[in-house]
């Protein structure tokens, strides 16, 4: 079985804090704020074991560009990233109830 480094960009982890300052300053629920940033913590942990073995996302410019997701396993949130020398590069982090391929997509072409 194949470990991979697993890197977080910048944009990736600042779309997770805005996840988890909303649970923590909006609802004003700190216990869940913790489980969502331990929730991320453990699916990093999870993609360091198999983000070669999780399929490729439909979108087909995110097909191109060999983009996977992978999912949190006790809160609805998602993350995107791909993989190049043995990392998995984590560059994007929505709900999964977002339509999070095309809004994806549709950052990318426009950067």
């Amino acid at each position: 079985m194949d470990s991979f480094d697993v890197r977080i960009s910048p944009r990736a982890l600042e779309q997770l804090e805005r996840y988890i300052d909303y649970t923590q300053y909006t609802l004003l629920n700190d216990t869940a704020a913790r489980q969502i940033w331990q929730d991320a913590l453990d699916t990093i942990e999870r993609l360091s074991r198999s983000a070669g073995s999780l399929a490729i996302c439909k979108s087909p410019q995110l097909q191109q560009l060999g983009y996977r997701a992978i999912r949190f396993s006790r809160h609805r949130y998602i993350m995107l990233y791909r993989i190049a020398d043995g990392t998995a590069f984590v560059d994007a982090v929505y709900h999964e109830l977002q339509d999070y391929e095309a809004t994806f997509a549709d950052e990318l072409t426009d950067h």
